[in-house]
């Protein structure tokens, strides 16, 4: 019999996994759902570590759990059917939610960001964080269809804002339609740093509203270099209305949640992706795959 002193610290995970890898398929097939609701994407490998299963059975679990209409398998794991983007939150909703996320992919963001030109500043949560730490710029514009972007800068005097034009979408608070479109055929700039609803190898870029999507689709045109700033957890999510493909970006900007085999994919599309590494708060790092 085991003494304290030689009892392993560990055992209690090691008994866990023991316990867990003895499940029967509806204990893991519960076991799957829940983790899944509780992160939005899991993974094959990230289970079969935590399940202490063979990937193989992982994969049978997924197909079986698909079929049952629970799930959606996507390269390297699955996400929920609810990951198929079918409703749209408010500006003020999706500034509240993954904030650590947002604050990390914009601090990311900013050494992207010219010291001189011009940039554009689509009307996206992560835009209006990202707009908060702009540095003074005295030599730079920025031009955005988002009513919060352009107010978190207008009473700056060290850059300059212009803000186009067009019918206000109350949800996102975004300009759009003609007067949009007409704007934005016009303009040209540094870089374009975009928000979007759903990414994924197999959609490409998609949102849920189709004159966002027109706005989207001209923004992809308007700049020398186009990021795209998206949390991990919209990766392989799709929504209705497709408006360009992964291969029209230069540059993804996600946090540590990417994981390496959609980082890779990304990469194989000639796009540079950079991960900011989520900690705590106020300790914002990042990890960059060279392009």
């Amino acid at each position: 019999m085991l003494t304290r002193a030689q009892y392993p610290a560990n055992m209690g995970v090691i008994q866990q996994n023991q316990a867990i890898s003895g499940m029967f398929a509806v204990e893991r097939h519960r076991f799957i759902t829940e983790r899944l609701h509780q992160r939005g994407r899991i993974s094959v490998l990230g289970l079969a570590a935590e399940l202490g299963l063979s990937p193989e059975t992982i994969r049978r679990d997924l197909a079986q759990l698909e079929g049952d209409g629970i799930l959606s398998r996507v390269h390297g794991g699955a996400v929920g059917r609810s990951r198929v983007a079918a409703s749209e939150p408010t500006m003020a909703q999706r500034a509240a939610i993954r904030m650590p996320e947002k604050h990390a992919i914009a601090r990311a963001a900013l050494d992207l960001i010219p010291a001189s030109g011009s940039i554009f500043l689509e009307a996206a949560s992560t835009s209006l964080v990202l707009a908060g730490m702009v540095p003074p710029s005295p030599g730079l514009t920025i031009v955005t269809n988002g009513l919060p972007v352009a107010q978190a800068l207008a009473e700056r005097d060290d850059v300059t804002v212009l803000m186009v034009g067009g019918r206000v979408r109350r949800s996102s608070m975004a300009t759009q339609d003609d007067w949009a479109l007409h704007a934005l055929a016009g303009l040209h700039v540094n870089a374009a740093f975009l928000g979007t609803m759903a990414f994924s190898l197999k959609a490409g870029l998609t949102t849920l509203d189709q004159a966002d999507a027109a706005i989207k689709r001209r923004t992809l045109k308007v700049a020398d270099r186009t990021i795209l700033l998206a949390e991990s957890a919209k990766f392989e999510a799709i929504s209705v209305f497709n408006y360009g493909g992964i291969a029209d970006l230069d540059t993804v900007v996600t946090d540590d949640g990417l994981p390496n085999e959609g980082a890779d994919a990304i990469q194989r599309a000639g796009v540079e992706v950079i991960r900011a590494a989520v900690e705590h708060a106020q300790t914002l790092g990042q990890k960059m795959i060279p392009r």
